[in-house]
């Protein structure tokens, strides 16, 4: 229904950057004056600015379904660029021009300038942010438990979320995250949520997938949680369409899990080698569509020896005092991407304890990654593609 309301204020915001568009180029040069130029021109952007909704309608034939699917992505990013240093000059015109009443605002060469400028700053962001997505890097974390384990000083985390497997993400970034976790030897690897883009279908090799996931290596193998985007769900610009319960809870996630050789805990716990725990935790925002309800920390804690090391994975980092009071060692989350683009990255530290890094609330350690794959718009500025290695010191 909010799609629906915003259609008309995208269609006004598309129409002042176009008209702002034409009128830079037409000044610029007379060939962008002709009619034919603004007719080939419009027809273009509207292709490019309609993409996601044809893709979200258009299902068959599935490569144009996909290849639009692929433009609108891109292109959502490249609009928000376009919009905000529009915005923003336009703002700084109208100020130099009406309260300092600046003589060169109006002279063309200003104009020429100006919109130069913009054009290079909106393609240097939107061409770094897509290349970007593909660097990889490893964020490392120490931190001490006190807590003595029989045999052991320290354990060797890998923490991964966000991989939103789907139009976007593949089995090229699969391959970069498995060549990154395996180099850091590690001893267990936790999957914090949103490991598939909402539609099982935008995979478009899922046996090759399944197979480089199975590639991961650690000594007590890998372990998943749910994220709010692990279902099957008609998505279109952020927004959400929802089906029958039946319909979102997708067995082929979790076949594929099994496949891939990733244990997903759904509000469970499992004791590792009898030497430390791991419990998944469902995802609040996922129970309210698919599951119901999620037990609280307390409850899933309640039966565990807490003399030994407890370690959550958790897709949102929300319920952190319920979490510490719980006897959780380590909070392992995902979810925020660290708001992906800026000035997203700025902004998402106003609606998380921790949007993004470490935060130690009491004896409980929390970490969350801005993840490795992206949600939305193609492209990361101002944040990274990561994973975290943990290395986690044992002793009273």
């Amino acid at each position: 229904m909010a799609a629906l309301f915003l259609a008309p204020l995208y269609i006004l915001i598309n129409f002042y950057v176009v008209q702002w568009m034409i009128h830079w180029m037409g000044t610029c040069h007379r060939l962008f004056q002709t009619m034919a130029f603004r007719i080939t021109f419009v027809g273009v952007y509207i292709i490019l600015s309609t993409a996601l909704l044809t893709g979200f309608l258009i299902k068959k034939p599935a490569a144009l379904h996909r290849v639009l699917k692929h433009i609108g992505n891109y292109f959502l990013g490249t609009f928000l660029y376009i919009l905000m240093v529009i915005a923003v000059v336009d703002l700084g015109r109208l100020i130099l021009k009406y309260i300092f009443h600046a003589p060169f605002i109006g002279q063309r060469s200003t104009f020429v300038i100006t919109g130069l400028i913009c054009t290079i700053l909106i393609i240097s962001l939107s061409v770094y942010g897509i290349l970007h997505v593909s660097h990889v890097k490893a964020t490392p974390y120490e931190v001490t438990v006190a807590k003595a384990v029989d045999s052991m000083d320290s354990l060797k985390v890998v923490l991964l979320a966000d991989t939103h497997f789907g139009y976007s993400m593949g089995t090229a970034q699969a391959r970069r995250i498995v060549k990154k976790i395996n180099a850091e030897n590690a001893d267990v690897v936790c999957i914090a949520g949103d490991i598939f883009d909402n539609e099982y279908d935008a995979i478009s090799r899922p046996d090759e997938l399944k197979k480089i996931l199975k590639g991961i290596k650690s000594k007590y193998g890998v372990y998943a949680c749910w994220g709010n985007h692990d279902l099957n769900e008609p998505i279109l610009a952020g927004f959400t369409f929802n089906g029958k319960e039946e319909d979102c809870n997708d067995p082929r996630m979790e076949e594929f899990l099994t496949d891939a050789g990733i244990h997903l805990l759904d509000d469970e716990s499992v004791l590792i080698d009898n030497k430390f725990y791991i419990v998944g935790r469902r995802d609040a925002s996922r129970c309210e569509k698919v599951e119901g309800s999620r037990q609280t920390p307390a409850q899933l804690t309640n039966s565990l020896d807490q003399s030994k090391p407890i370690i959550f994975i958790d897709h949102q980092p929300k319920e952190l005092e319920e979490t510490a009071a719980a006897g959780v060692d380590l909070d392992l989350c995902g979810h925020t991407h660290d708001g992906q683009i800026f000035p997203g990255n700025l902004i998402i530290h106003l609606f998380w304890e921790n949007s993004c890094g470490y935060l130690q609330k009491g004896n409980l350690h929390n970490i969350v990654t801005s993840g490795a794959g992206i949600w939305g718009p193609s492209m990361r500025v101002g944040t990274d593609s990561e994973i975290c290695p943990i290395t986690i010191n044992f002793g009273k």
